[in-house]
């Protein structure tokens, strides 16, 4: 075989190389959807193509994709040393799909010095397509869990698969993929994008963090202002734990903040005073009766009061219950 055609063919395998080595079960997975890629390669060739003809309708399956600004101006400086792979469009001539490689094709249809990218083209239905993107991606970084209970949840919604379909894409158990999306339905998208991929953090952390949640009655809308206030300042750290831990991740950070808040929440509840089940009611020094507060109600009995205070106060019962709830949230 030609020394221009070995190394075309070896493009693919050497995208699987970089980064850190996943395991053994995942690698082998991995090249034998990279390699099944590089075999359905039109005749190997490496291809010029237009940015604007490549289309990216994937699943998304990054949290937190990185800026493309210092790979775009290495590519304008140095030239892409690396092709995207992308597969013909099924239905429109002279288009693509992307299977991977999406930071190559941001970055130069964001370039003003270069106008094509280099391609392979492949033969790819859409199952094996996205085992080859995942396959890239586990390569190169292995998906965090949140980003895979949330790929999964959305591959399940869009009727991509079954659950058993969907752990052969991923490389995990059936059991593995039910865990991950009961995971992803407690989770709101928005709060898991706010805190980012948290590499490191494994199932039994995001678990306990659900469940603490729910046990908080949580705003998740609150914790995304944690969350994306934590990783904004990038300086939430004390010195004690940047000198050990220079580079840590701050969407790691961001879920520890989130579960510390959450647990203070959980803290607070056991924390503040049970109120007295009934306490009396007085007007004008006289005792009119009581409010008891029974399992999931609270009852008030009024006596010796005039009529029309009774009619009045029934009256506004909603308005004076909105405004008191407004001042208990406020002092909570």
């Amino acid at each position: 075989m030609a020394d221009s055609k070995k190394r075309r063919m070896s493009m693919l395998d050497s995208l699987s190389g970089t980064g850190n080595a996943p395991p053994a079960g995942a690698m082998m997975s991995s090249n034998r959807a990279l390699r099944s890629a590089r075999d359905a390669v039109d005749a190997h060739n490496v291809w010029d193509l237009d940015p604007a003809q490549i289309d990216d309708d994937r699943f998304a399956d990054r949290l937190d994709p990185s800026d493309v600004q210092d790979l775009r101006t290495s590519i304008e400086q140095n030239g892409q040393t690396v092709p995207i792979l992308v597969r013909r469009h099924p239905s429109e001539a002279d288009r693509y799909l992307l299977v991977y490689g999406r930071r190559r094709l941001e970055a130069i249809k964001g370039s003003e010095r270069t106008a094509r990218i280099r391609a392979l083209i492949a033969n790819l239905d859409d199952a094996a397509a996205l085992k080859a993107q995942v396959s890239e991606n586990t390569g190169r970084r292995d998906l965090s869990y949140i980003e895979r209970a949330l790929f999964a949840y959305e591959l399940l919604e869009s009727q991509f698969g079954n659950q058993t379909q969907i752990a052969e894409v991923l490389n995990v158990t059936r059991s593995a993929v039910s865990m991950a999306i009961a995971l992803a339905k407690a989770i709101d998208p928005a709060l898991a994008r706010a805190i980012g991929p948290a590499h490191g953090v494994g199932r039994p952390r995001w678990e306990a963090l659900a469940k603490d949640m729910s046990a908080a009655n949580s705003d998740q809308r609150q914790l995304c202002s944690i969350a994306k206030s934590v990783r904004n300042q990038g300086a939430t750290q004390d010195a004690e734990k940047r000198d050990e831990v220079p580079d840590l991740d701050t969407s790691v950070v961001a879920f520890e903040a989130v579960s510390k808040h959450v647990k203070r929440q959980i803290s607070q509840q056991r924390e503040r005073p049970r109120a007295n089940r009934t306490v009396p009611l007085i007007i004008g020094g006289k005792p009119v009766g009581s409010a008891k507060k029974t399992d999931g109600a609270i009852r008030l009995d009024l006596k010796n009061v005039d009529d029309g205070f009774a009619l009045w106060l029934a009256g506004q019962a909603q308005s004076i219950v909105s405004e008191l709830h407004d001042r208990w949230k406020r002092d909570v």
